[in-house]
């Protein structure tokens, strides 16, 4: 039988989208699939020679639960030239993904009952995480907002109880993007609250538009150092999601508890992708550049079709490579079918038939919205936005 925590936890929402659209490609089904929340690039040549090198050196052993010296040098020398961070080896922990990393950071800090304060609309797994763990989400509402926590709206959700905060930037699944001012005046709310610490999860950091500047709070805030844990990793900035690698830096407690938690449940981060990551982080970075500059004018494409879409609007992210199209003036049409659509989640199963693949905003605790992603080409997201419009103005 299952645990209570265990049988009360939901499937991921976006997993079943993946789940379906999968089956129909099984099919035949002709899909432009604009779910899929990783790079279409290929992981640079460089960063997979490393890991073929250390695979012909015989580096495949297992490696200390929390990293090897050489990734974990490799980190901090990342965050100190990109993020104005020093961090000294104990303060630093490599695991096999951002997001089992993100999810153990919680459970070493939430007991149950214990609230943590998350903006929606919301990446689903953050919001499992706080449940698996019998924590209490918070759930604050931003699409008023620009998509993003205002300071008024963190003191007022703040209580006794919080122990956490998420800060996600650029965001998954919004792309919003905080500046560093914006920063400073959360970071004043969170002085005057000494028992709430802070996740900041920075996973799309080099994938920022408009010549905007990256900001974390660790660095804006550094006085709240010793209550942040920033995390990171190569998968999306670097297209290399199946090599599995997510690192944070933060204060020696908190990464002193994910490491007792590392050595009981987890092996060591596989030691060729520790080789490849030291590669990504150590090697060139100019590629960075490049790719954030097609990402942004898929970005751009996207955005103009959308326009051409009557009952669909969407705020333009600063970065990441997601967009959140508000579908409200949508909900109470009626498709040829004679079904009369009343959420995103309908909406989206109806796109789906018309091959189109999106995430509907349950997904992340929001409606009337729905994610896709343009990590895709442009060929397909004017396919994909094509296929969209006609079938809404099938819609009556």
């Amino acid at each position: 039988m299952l645990s209570n925590l265990v049988a009360a936890l939901p499937a991921s929402p976006i997993i079943r989208v993946f789940n379906k659209a999968f089956e129909m490609r099984q099919a035949g089904a002709d899909l432009i699939d604009f779910s899929v929340g990783e790079p279409d690039f290929d992981t640079p040549d460089h960063i997979c020679e490393a890991g073929i090198t250390a695979i012909r050196a015989g580096d495949t052993r297992y490696t200390p639960t929390d990293g090897n010296r050489a990734v974990k040098a490799a980190v901090i020398g990342k965050f100190h030239r990109d993020n104005g961070l020093d961090f000294t080896a104990p303060e630093v922990v490599v695991c096999s993904g951002a997001k089992p990393l993100l999810a153990t950071a919680i459970q070493t800090v939430l007991n149950p009952g214990d609230e943590m304060i998350l903006p929606v609309p919301l990446w689903a797994s953050h919001l499992g995480m706080v449940q698996a763990v019998g924590g209490n989400p918070v759930l604050v509402n931003t699409a008023d907002t620009s998509f993003k926590l205002t300071p008024d709206a963190l003191e007022d959700a703040i209580t006794q109880q919080t122990r956490l905060v998420m800060i996600c930037s650029p965001s998954n699944p919004t792309g919003a993007v905080y500046s560093a001012a914006e920063l400073e005046k959360l970071a004043e709310i969170l002085r005057r609250y000494e028992q709430v610490n802070v996740i900041s999860d920075d996973l799309y950091e080099h994938i920022i538009f408009d010549g905007a500047e990256f900001a974390t709070l660790a660095a804006v805030a550094p006085d709240l150092r010793d209550r942040i844990l920033t995390v990171n990793g190569v998968s999306k900035s670097y297209a290399m999601t199946g090599w599995r690698i997510g690192f944070a830096g933060g204060p020696e407690w908190w990464a002193n508890g994910i490491r007792s938690l590392f050595s009981q449940a987890n092996g060591g981060p596989c030691s060729i992708s520790q080789a490849a990551t030291v590669a990504a982080l150590e090697g060139p970075q100019d590629f960075l550049k490049d790719w954030c500059a097609i990402y942004q004018r898929r970005r751009d494409i996207a955005l103009a079709g959308i326009a051409e879409i009557d009952g669909l609007a969407a705020q333009t992210p600063g970065g990441a490579f997601y967009l959140m199209p508000d579908c409200g003036a949508l909900l109470g049409r009626v498709t040829p079918d004679g079904i009369q659509l009343t959420s995103s989640t309908e909406l989206a199963g109806y796109f789906l038939d018309r091959g189109v693949v999106v995430v509907p905003g349950p997904g992340f605790s929001c409606d009337p919205f729905f994610r896709m992603s343009i990590a895709t080409s442009e060929d397909n997201i004017k396919t994909g936005l094509s296929r969209m419009k006609h079938a809404v103005e099938a819609l009556t």
